[in-house]
């Protein structure tokens, strides 16, 4: 059986929410790579949107204030580098000696 909401077929239960609440999680959620200006900016909009929420729909405003709480998973973040290996030094005073046959 096919979920369709709004005439459109959610692949993720995460758009299934969205779709179904109407709310964008991201705004509540966050990400981990935003900055403190970004984030503060984001709370703005989130607390602005949650009071409008909590006059029409109080259910779908709890879940919200829910996601408010939580703290965005952090994302490895990948340069496209391999990490560095650790050189290996001779150590100070040790000196290695070869004998040579004849």
């Amino acid at each position: 059986m096919k979920n369709i909401v709004a005439g459109r077929e959610p692949v993720t239960p995460t758009e299934f929410i969205e779709l179904a609440l109407g709310i964008d999680l991201e705004l509540f959620t966050g990400s981990a790579a935003e900055s403190a200006m970004e984030r503060a900016a984001r709370l703005d909009v989130a607390h602005e949107v949650l009071a409008e929420l909590r006059e029409s729909d109080p259910e779908t405003a709890a879940y919200a204030e829910s996601l408010l709480r939580m703290l965005p998973l952090k994302q490895p973040r990948t340069s496209g580098r391999r990490p560095r290996r650790a050189v290996r030094r001779p150590v100070k005073g040790y000196t290695v000696r070869t004998a040579v046959a004849a």
